[in-house]
């Protein structure tokens, strides 16, 4: 007796390991497109579907997913866009002057050439008048308090002031 247990003991060693046996997964797909795979239950609300998982052909012992139909939900948009680099500036006169010389000149009030328009209404607030011709753009503010004269600024056809303010002094009433 005691030999034949050795002989099933070397038998059990030298005999190639057992089949792993597939694996079922729930593949759970919400209103939205999410896809979750698990073994527990999906939640309600979700499409369930059954998977199953089969070990791969290698000597690894990693389970493999079979692949997925590629299908388009109703919910899911699929949108040809450039992709958008973040903290990248999208000004066109971001590279004429320095952002200390243009914070300066918005605080002093003062117009700087190089600055876009957004710039320009942030130190003189909004035009009194707005006129375009060919490919200059043009705001004219008129006399406030505080400005003792008329302003106009002229931007070039990618909106960046084309120089220095010109004043125009008002006339004085005869």
């Amino acid at each position: 007796m005691p030999s034949n247990a050795r002989y099933l003991l070397l038998l059990a060693m030298l005999s190639p390991p057992p089949a792993v046996s597939a694996t079922v997964v729930q593949r759970c797909e919400a209103a939205n497109g999410h896809i979750t795979f698990t073994t527990l239950s999906c939640i309600a609300g979700e499409s369930a579907s059954l998977q199953d998982v089969r070990p791969s052909p290698s000597s690894s012992n990693k389970a493999l997913l079979p692949e997925a139909e590629a299908r388009e939900t109703p919910s899911m948009k699929i949108n040809n866009r450039e992709p958008v680099v973040i903290g990248q500036t999208e000004e066109n006169c971001a590279n004429l002057i320095s952002p200390q010389e243009r914070r300066k000149a918005i605080i002093n009030q003062r117009i700087v050439a190089g600055m876009s328009r957004q710039d320009v209404e942030s130190a003189l607030g909004k035009p009194d008048r707005i006129s375009a011709r060919n490919s200059t753009t043009s705001y004219r503010y008129g006399a406030k308090p505080g400005r003792s004269a008329q302003v106009e600024v002229e931007f070039d056809e990618k909106g960046c002031s084309t120089g220095k303010a010109k004043s125009r002094t008002a006339k004085s009433p005869q």
